[in-house]
């Protein structure tokens, strides 16, 4: 006869690291061929080898180790690299506050956890039922995360070396997975107006600071956005205020009838 296991057998170590890497399969599909533009990316830019493991490895921020490539190969500017990298990372600082980290041991694995911080970890484990998270699925689901990307980048490497010559147009990798996330984004019409707020800092940008285009148009962009959603905020207290002003009116009238 069978007996049940215990509930500290159920819910060992091996059992929520194994949960882990079964949460990590999904987006392991989309992370892994990232991870092979990546490294077929270094390798044809003409930078060493090395910087396709040590960007997965130091940096982990998936598209901006893309953008990295690139910016390291036409020598852009230490101030432009790090501003862009902060805007672009930015919304990271949005996802501590409701990703799940309480639910990840003090010390090294939390460390790791706020590192390895990417979209794909924020977007599996934050609608996860808490009871059903432990330090050891967290942990495990980001660190396979991270071995699909460098791996993926390892692979791209061994397959860009193996070439005969250099796949002609790839260096418009980048360029194709933001243009991937913007359709995405525009798809509803309610983002349209930030795509059509991005067209015009790059244009702005490229006529004024033709020189230093892509650090004037994140900081022109991050300006429009913040008028736009003022101005958002502001309509919505409006109407919230008209609604309120309804409400008061209809109240009063029923007070009105009943006396």
């Amino acid at each position: 006869m069978a007996t049940s296991l215990p509930p500290a057998a159920r819910n060992g170590w091996a059992s929520q690291a194994a949960k882990g890497v079964r949460d990590s399969l999904g987006v392991g599909i989309a992370i892994f061929p990232l991870g092979i533009a990546l490294g077929i990316l270094v390798v044809q830019a003409g930078l060493p080898m090395w910087v396709a493991p040590a960007l997965s490895i130091v940096i982990f921020a998936g598209s901006v180790e893309l953008l990295l490539v690139s910016m390291l190969v036409t020598a852009t500017p230490l101030i432009t690299i790090a501003v862009t990298v902060f805007a672009v990372n930015f919304r990271h600082v949005f996802y501590a506050l409701s990703f799940p980290i309480s639910r990840v041991r003090p010390g090294a694995a939390r460390a790791y956890s706020v590192y390895a911080l990417i979209d794909e970890a924020y977007a599996t484990y934050v609608l996860m039922p808490p009871e059903k998270l432990t330090s050891a699925r967290i942990v495990t689901g980001q660190l396979m995360m991270q071995l699909y990307w460098v791996g993926g980048g390892l692979l791209g490497l061994a397959i860009a070396s193996a070439l005969p010559a250099p796949i002609e147009g790839f260096e418009f990798a980048l360029a194709a997975t933001f243009t991937v996330l913007t359709l995405d984004a525009v798809r509803s019409k309610r983002e349209v107006p930030s795509a059509l707020l991005a067209g015009l800092a790059v244009a702005v940008a490229l006529a004024a600071f033709p020189g230093n285009s892509m650090l004037a148009a994140l900081v022109c962009f991050a300006a429009l956005l913040a008028v736009r959603y003022a101005v958002i905020a502001r309509r919505e207290r409006e109407q919230e205020q008209g609604r309120d002003q309804i409400l008061d009116q209809h109240r009063q009238r029923e007070q009105e009838g009943e006396a």
